[in-house]
């Protein structure tokens, strides 16, 4: 008995890594068909909408994705100019941190240095007292001049800035050779998507034919849940972050910040990954205000008043929008951001969330695992 409950444990443990060894080699074919089916969630209730109005499916399809993607598209378009500027300071901007951070770090060695020569010559001078008799006075050794320390080296900073452009270089290069499979997984998510906007309830209603489907009514109930709560999740999500890129983007212009609409979008989409996003992107625009304002207390200002504003979203406005019905834990989404970045990289912490709700929304329909679900829900 025991032999083959050991047993069954190694075979559960050998497919669970093949399962994830499996997902991790097909993540170039699972992260496009993932990314299709949210964005066909997000559109389809629009879909089914027009449908009642007699438009067939395969227009409102076409128009309904023409619409989405043309405002990306120009806006894209709009950000190239500024996203090159800013790339082509970045070298300029880690040479001079660098250089920042080498005379902060020279300062407090000097200043140890010359308290080190201060305490000797206290020292030397308090021996010196107590040897008077011996004809011979230290003192006389220590003046008050106080001996210049020793300037550490200071690193080339031509070679430092030759290294950071090298390096920017590469990682441009490295761009570049994947822009060829970047733009055709975004031509096959649109076709995808498209697909599944037209197609997508036929090929449900194959599915439930399936004899393996007993019933088949609970089936359609959770399908159809899943649907709902996900879509509305994705749809609430979206124009939440899109208001505060828009109003980031509206400050900084107030504040005569450089770029305004390139920050308001870059924390529109970040903010799509919970916390970690928030967190990027407050280091980034403490970089870009030092940049403008130099290193002063300027700088943080762009930070602080994005701060400002995703603390209002954060705290006020998504929970009381979402609901606690919504809510998940903050340590599980931490760990599962960390998991899927881990195993599909950038694309993996975008789609972290959408996957964890699907999960839990999935496990709360078949009233299975519930331990797992109330593990994922936020208890405060």
């Amino acid at each position: 008995m025991n032999a083959s409950t050991g047993n069954h444990q190694s075979l559960r443990w050998l497919i669970a890594l093949a399962a994830l060894y499996t997902l991790y080699l097909a993540q170039s074919l699972i992260i496009p068909i993932l990314f299709s089916g949210f964005i066909a969630l997000l559109i389809s209730p629009l879909v089914k909408l027009l449908k009642s109005f007699h438009i067939p499916r395969t227009i409102s399809s076409f128009v309904l994705l023409a619409m989405l993607v043309a405002p990306f598209s120009f806006l894209a378009s709009e950000l190239v100019e500024p996203a090159q500027k800013w790339a082509q300071l970045l070298p300029k901007v880690s040479v001079k941190l660098n250089q920042h951070i080498n005379s902060i770090s020279e300062e407090f060695a000097n200043q140890k240095q010359q308290a080190e020569a201060e305490e000797a010559a206290k020292s030397a001078a308090a021996e010196g007292e107590t040897e008077e008799d011996s004809g011979f006075s230290f003192f006389g050794l220590f003046s008050n001049d106080k001996p210049e320390p020793e300037k550490p080296e200071q690193q080339d900073e031509n070679t430092v800035e030759k290294r950071i452009k090298q390096g920017g270089i590469e990682l441009l290069v490295e761009g570049l050779s994947g822009a060829p499979m970047f733009l055709a997984q975004c031509f096959g998510c649109l076709i995808l998507i498209l697909f599944l906007l037209i197609y997508g309830p036929s090929v449900f209603m194959a599915i439930r034919s399936f004899p393996h489907i007993p019933d088949k009514h609970k089936f359609d109930a959770i399908v159809f849940e899943v649907q709902k709560v996900l879509s509305k999740y994705i749809a609430t999500i979206s124009v939440i972050n899109f208001f505060l890129g828009a109003a980031t983007a509206l400050a900084f212009s107030l504040l005569d910040i450089d770029d305004p609409i390139l920050w308001g979008v870059l924390v529109g989409l970040l903010n799509f990954v919970p916390y970690v996003g928030s967190l990027i992107s407050f280091t980034i625009l403490t970089l870009a205000g030092s940049v403008q304002f130099g290193f002063t207390l300027l700088a943080i200002m762009p930070a602080g008043v994005f701060l400002s504003i995703n603390l209002l979203e954060s705290q006020f406005v998504t929970p009381m929008v979402l609901g606690s019905k919504m809510q998940l834990n903050p340590l599980v989404i931490i760990l599962w951001l960390f998991f899927l970045g881990w195993l599909w990289g950038i694309a993996g912490v975008l789609l972290a969330v959408p996957i964890l709700v699907s999960i839990k929304l999935t496990l709360e329909r078949l009233d299975i695992l519930s331990h797992w679900v109330t593990f994922i829900e936020a208890k405060l």
